[in-house]
Protein backbone atom coordinates (compact mmCIF):
# COMPACT_ATOMS: atom_id res chain seq x y z
CA UNK A 1 0.00 0.00 0.00
CA UNK A 2 1.52 3.35 -1.04
CA UNK A 3 0.18 5.91 1.43
CA UNK A 4 1.73 8.81 -0.49
CA UNK A 5 -0.20 7.91 -3.66
CA UNK A 6 -3.42 7.51 -1.68
CA UNK A 7 -2.97 10.96 -0.12
CA UNK A 8 -2.22 12.51 -3.53
CA UNK A 9 -5.36 10.94 -5.02
CA UNK A 10 -7.61 12.07 -2.18
CA UNK A 11 -6.17 15.59 -2.03
CA UNK A 12 -6.50 16.02 -5.79
CA UNK A 13 -10.27 16.14 -5.26
CA UNK A 14 -9.70 19.65 -3.85
CA UNK A 15 -8.69 20.66 -7.40
CA UNK A 16 -5.45 22.28 -6.25
CA UNK A 17 -3.28 24.42 -8.48
CA UNK A 18 -0.29 22.92 -6.65
CA UNK A 19 -0.08 19.69 -4.67
CA UNK A 20 2.96 18.08 -3.09
CA UNK A 21 2.98 15.11 -0.72
CA UNK A 22 6.38 14.34 0.75
CA UNK A 23 7.17 11.22 2.76
CA UNK A 24 9.39 12.53 5.56
CA UNK A 25 9.44 9.26 7.49
CA UNK A 26 13.14 8.78 6.76
CA UNK A 27 13.88 11.94 8.76
CA UNK A 28 12.45 10.38 11.92
CA UNK A 29 13.22 7.54 14.28
CA UNK A 30 11.19 4.93 12.38
CA UNK A 31 12.02 1.66 10.59
CA UNK A 32 13.43 1.94 7.06
CA UNK A 33 10.71 2.13 4.40
CA UNK A 34 8.12 3.56 6.79
CA UNK A 35 5.20 5.59 5.49
CA UNK A 36 4.11 7.35 8.66
CA UNK A 37 5.30 10.99 8.53
CA UNK A 38 4.12 13.21 5.68
CA UNK A 39 4.34 16.84 4.69
CA UNK A 40 1.50 18.08 2.51
CA UNK A 41 1.51 21.32 0.52
CA UNK A 42 -1.79 22.28 -1.10
CA UNK A 43 -2.56 25.49 -2.98
CA UNK A 44 -6.25 25.78 -3.69
CA UNK A 45 -8.45 28.64 -4.91
CA UNK A 46 -11.18 27.59 -2.46
CA UNK A 47 -8.85 28.18 0.49
CA UNK A 48 -9.15 31.96 -0.01
CA UNK A 49 -12.59 31.81 1.59
CA UNK A 50 -11.62 29.54 4.48
CA UNK A 51 -9.90 30.16 7.80
CA UNK A 52 -6.85 27.95 8.48
CA UNK A 53 -8.78 25.64 10.81
CA UNK A 54 -11.44 25.13 8.13
CA UNK A 55 -8.74 24.23 5.59
CA UNK A 56 -7.27 21.68 8.00
CA UNK A 57 -10.69 20.16 8.65
CA UNK A 58 -11.25 19.62 4.92
CA UNK A 59 -7.95 17.79 4.62
CA UNK A 60 -8.58 15.76 7.78
CA UNK A 61 -11.99 14.69 6.44
CA UNK A 62 -10.48 13.55 3.15
CA UNK A 63 -7.65 11.64 4.84
CA UNK A 64 -9.58 10.29 7.84
CA UNK A 65 -8.87 6.61 7.12
CA UNK A 66 -5.13 7.16 6.80
CA UNK A 67 -5.01 9.36 9.91
CA UNK A 68 -6.84 6.64 11.81
CA UNK A 69 -4.30 4.05 10.71
CA UNK A 70 -0.84 4.22 9.21
CA UNK A 71 -0.12 7.96 9.43
CA UNK A 72 1.57 9.09 12.62
CA UNK A 73 2.28 12.72 11.64
CA UNK A 74 0.82 14.96 8.96
CA UNK A 75 2.33 18.41 8.49
CA UNK A 76 -0.12 20.61 6.59
CA UNK A 77 0.84 23.68 4.57
CA UNK A 78 -2.40 24.93 3.03
CA UNK A 79 -2.45 28.12 0.98
CA UNK A 80 -4.74 30.21 -1.16
CA UNK A 81 -3.28 31.21 -4.52
CA UNK A 82 -2.58 34.73 -3.20
CA UNK A 83 -0.82 33.45 -0.07
CA UNK A 84 1.28 31.05 -2.14
CA UNK A 85 2.34 33.84 -4.51
CA UNK A 86 3.10 36.23 -1.64
CA UNK A 87 5.61 33.82 -0.13
CA UNK A 88 7.40 33.07 -3.36
CA UNK A 89 5.61 29.78 -4.11
CA UNK A 90 7.66 27.99 -1.46
CA UNK A 91 6.46 26.07 1.57
CA UNK A 92 8.10 26.31 4.97
CA UNK A 93 10.95 23.83 5.32
CA UNK A 94 10.51 21.06 7.85
CA UNK A 95 12.73 21.32 10.93
CA UNK A 96 15.13 18.46 11.61
CA UNK A 97 13.78 15.69 13.79
CA UNK A 98 14.90 16.01 17.38
CA UNK A 99 15.25 12.25 17.57
CA UNK A 100 12.31 11.21 19.73
CA UNK A 101 13.61 8.39 21.85
CA UNK A 102 17.03 8.39 20.12
CA UNK A 103 18.50 10.89 22.55
CA UNK A 104 18.49 11.16 26.29
CA UNK A 105 16.50 14.15 27.52
CA UNK A 106 18.19 16.80 29.57
CA UNK A 107 15.84 18.26 32.17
Amino acid sequence: MNIQAILEEKLSTLKPTYLEVINESGNHNVPAGSQSHFKVVVVCPDFANLRPVQRHRRVYELCADELDGPIHALSLHLYSIEEWSAQGQTAVKSPPCRGGSKFKRED
